[in-house]
């Protein structure tokens, strides 16, 4: 990957939270009376996992996949590769899939079809931000934090090469270098 830095904030700290907030009370309102589990896809969801987790109002449980398609690039291989799979067996589980972003969206339909083939008892998705090409996949998150525009993006977990990842905003990801 060609050096690169964070470039325009497409979205800040304070809208972040706050749009964190109002999805913690939908997923609260839809899940008042069920135990729901919370599948966090990691590494880019975590800060996003946590800050809506805490916000929560209803009963959940916490487990982990790891999948990759990207690799170091800023582009998606097209090959998703599960890196960790759940500790625990979520038939019968009223499940919702945490994803920091959706992008061309081949990583989360191989996510949810492996996912339902583990027969939950529903199976829904939470995530931050989607970018236009996904809108060409027959999904709908049921969850949405914030439409992005089709730009690689770093911030708030989200990563170029492990770098970025702790910025407590979302940027857009520039490459080349400063003042060119």
């Amino acid at each position: 990957m060609s050096e690169g830095h964070p470039g325009e904030v497409l979205v800040d700290e304070e809208r972040l939270q706050a749009r964190i907030t109002e999805l913690a009370a939908e997923v609260s309102r839809d899940y008042r009376d069920r135990e729901v589990l919370i599948i966090g896809v990691l590494k880019g969801a975590i800060f996003f996992i946590a800050d809506l987790v805490r916000k929560l109002e209803v009963q959940c449980e916490l487990d982990f996949m790891a999948v990759s398609s990207y690799g170091s690039s800023t582009h998606s291989s097209g090959v998703v590769r599960i890196l960790k799979d759940l500790d625990h067996s979520i038939a019968g589980r009223h499940v919702l899939v945490v994803e920091d972003i959706i992008d061309s969206g081949l990583t989360l339909s191989y996510l949810l079809r492996n996912l339902s083939s583990r027969e939950p008892a529903s199976l829904e998705i939470c995530t931050l931000l989607t970018k236009p090409r996904f809108r060409r996949l027959p999904m709908q998150p049921k969850y949405v934090g914030f439409d992005l525009p089709d730009v690689f993006v770093v911030g708030y977990g989200l990563d170029a090469a492990e770098r970025y990842r702790h910025l407590p905003y979302i940027a857009a990801y520039e490459t080349g270098t400063r003042g060119s």
